[in-house]
């Protein structure tokens, strides 16, 4: 079953992750307190509700606690931001992944029980998107609307197969520009160079056919 995502604060960070998210079929629900907000986001969500998410029954409500991940993105309201995701974890939410403005409320938003804090200064929207849908995807840089390249750290099954064996470009429509072995970097690798444990791939594709590579590799 595809993962549920619900979005609290449809700025601009917060309608970045959700659209990214809508936009490669995921389920998801954008929550913001201002109506003209929703208004803005509600062709780029599954759901749209106008809501306080310091408000424990609202969130009750809206049913909060069945959403796979829930990210906090809230944006210069620290105050709101931290009872949020207090109120996210008393209410039992899997996991939360909350925006924090500095390392002060980074640490703060832990403390109460973000199981991530994200920096937008220095995660992209697009990029949080793909680290929330795979746990293998360590980077996602988008080059272009539709193109990207992504880190993806190599699943049991590739393991002491080369790529020519695994095939990667004609079954998943993207290439492999690099591996990372530790500190090494193989720029342009070799196709009988084989996959060691813990090596990560550098793909470069279209983010469809890199969606179905980090779901699928």
């Amino acid at each position: 079953m595809s993962k549920q995502f619900a979005i609290i604060g449809m700025g601009r960070f917060g309608s970045s992750v959700a659209r990214t998210l809508y936009e490669m079929d995921y389920e998801v629900m954008g929550i913001d307190e201002s109506e003209e907000r929703i208004n803005e986001n509600i062709q780029h969500v599954t759901h749209a509700v106008v809501a306080d998410s310091t408000d424990e029954r609202a969130l009750k409500e809206i049913g909060i606690r069945n959403f796979d991940v829930v990210v906090v993105a809230i944006g210069v309201d620290i105050q709101a931001s931290i009872l949020t995701v207090l109120t996210l974890k008393e209410l039992g939410v899997k996991k939360i992944v909350a925006k924090a403005q500095n390392e002060r409320h980074g640490q703060v938003l832990y403390k109460v029980g973000a199981d991530r804090v994200v920096f937008p200064e220095r995660d992209m929207g697009v990029r949080v998107a793909h680290n929330l849908i795979s746990a293998n995807v360590l980077d996602f840089i988008e080059l272009a609307e539709d193109y990207s390249v992504a880190e993806v750290v190599v699943s049991s099954r590739m393991v002491g197969q080369n790529l020519r064996q695994l095939d990667i470009r004609r079954k998943y429509g993207v290439n492999v520009i690099a591996i990372k072995s530790g500190d090494k970097f193989n720029i342009a690798p070799n196709p009988d160079e084989v996959i060691q444990y813990g090596d990560v791939l550098v793909v470069i594709g279209n983010n469809k056919d890199l969606k179905a590579f980090e779901e699928r590799a």
